[in-house]
């Protein structure tokens, strides 16, 4: 396993990527208050399969948090990946991409779609649609982004594990809950604030209407019980040329930590097709 930081337009970028060059590569992206910690059960059961590359996005884990909040921009963050793809000479992967992270790589795709080789957005969207929703989401980012800074990211993680997006993984082990909060409790409080304010569903732009341009296979993947992302999936699968959504049963928002072997059985049989 290679753990390595990595000086990209300016900014360090933390990655950690697993397996053999020759293997089939997976990329994968994390969600809001995560890192590249929340895959390691899945890039554990991918071992002798797939190569991985799993990424710290800006102002998470231990990538760069800058200060200036444009530098978190949508359009900054997908010139990054590709110039950190560059440097790293990945030329075709599959592109995963949870909640947050799906929508940056659904951004990426759309921008740069002659490096993907297929995507699979867990829990994603490709953003609001009309301005009057963006504009109602951005006012709501920025308050957590003031309450974060102002309130300390302890006080701010124990509001977060309690938001019903959540609720499923109440049954969860002991164990896995700790280390879902200690990931949360590893970030900082400038990272995620300005994550809200320059990334946020609310600020970046809407997606929708390129859906259609990507020709390549296309998995989307959501929790039986998140019903939110759910109806969003199935929305979205009449878009797109070449996809198809799996529900998973009995888990919520976040599939590959509820059940990360459901979950990289899926990804596997997507990619061997």
């Amino acid at each position: 396993m290679s753990d390595r930081v990595v000086n990209v337009r300016g900014i360090d970028i933390h990655v950690v990527m697993q397996g053999e060059d020759s293997l089939p590569t997976i990329v994968l992206l994390h969600g809001f208050t995560g890192s590249t910690t929340t895959w390691q059960e899945v890039t554990e059961l991918f071992k002798g399969k797939f190569r991985t590359v799993a990424i710290d996005l800006t102002g998470h884990g231990k990538t760069a948090a800058p200060k200036e909040i444009a530098r978190y921009a949508m359009e900054q963050q997908v010139e990054d990946l590709e110039a950190l793809f560059d440097i790293l000479s990945l030329n075709l992967f599959t592109l995963v991409g949870y909640s947050m992270g799906g929508r940056v790589a659904l951004a990426y795709a759309v921008q740069y779609p002659r490096r993907v080789s297929s995507l699979i957005l867990e829990s994603s969207s490709p953003g609001l649609k009309t301005v009057e929703e963006r504009t109602e989401r951005e006012v709501a980012d920025n308050r957590l982004a003031d309450r974060i800074l102002e309130d300390g990211l302890p006080a701010f993680v124990d509001f977060w594990e309690s938001i019903a997006l959540f609720d499923s993984q109440r049954v969860l082990s002991e164990e896995k809950k700790w280390s879902i909060r200690e990931e949360r409790l590893n970030q900082r409080e400038m990272g995620l604030a300005n994550s809200l304010r320059g990334i946020g569903t609310g600020s970046q732009p809407s997606y929708w209407q390129q859906l259609h341009t990507l020709n390549f296979a296309i998995m989307l993947i959501t929790g039986e019980l998140d019903t939110k992302f759910v109806n969003i999936a199935r929305e979205m699968i009449c878009k797109f040329p070449n996809a198809r959504n799996e529900t998973v049963a009995n888990v919520g928002h976040a599939i590959h930590v509820e059940n990360p072997a459901v979950f990289a059985t899926m990804v596997e049989k997507h990619i061997l097709i």
